[in-house]
């Protein structure tokens, strides 16, 4: 069982690390995406600076919450939890791409079961 656990974790802990990673440096190149497409108009107004700035220091926030999950699976999974619903919630209240809302809070499911998962094979260890 502990092995599987290991397996599982190790899964979540690579996935919930690296994700965040390329997203982040993706921030600067939107190779994957136009990041500032997923902020609503009505953000881009209230920022202080412009969307793909902004998007920049969200892309910084997200390198370091995934390096934060490799090096510390227990303390980068609830932040990457919390990031994720963060971005949910977001978009849900813009109106806009509500199936990317859905996939970042079952995302989020995920992170939340690494942390626990985490814990989990924390404890079977120290009883062996």
């Amino acid at each position: 069982m502990n092995a599987q656990i290991n397996t599982v974790v190790s899964l979540l802990k690579y996935t919930y690390g690296i994700v965040p990673i390329v997203a982040g440096l993706d921030k600067f190149t939107n190779i994957l995406t136009d990041w500032s497409m997923y902020l609503s108009a009505s953000i881009v107004d209230m920022l202080p600076i412009n969307a793909e700035i902004f998007m920049m220091v969200v892309g910084v926030i997200e390198v370091i919450a995934g390096i934060l999950v490799l090096t510390r699976p227990k303390i980068g999974g609830y932040v990457v939890m919390g990031w994720l619903l963060a971005l949910a919630v977001t978009l849900v209240f813009s109106g806009q791409y509500i199936d990317v809302a859905v996939r970042d809070i079952v995302m989020a499911v995920g992170a939340f079961a690494l942390v626990k998962l985490s814990s989990a094979n924390v404890q079977v260890k120290a009883m062996n």
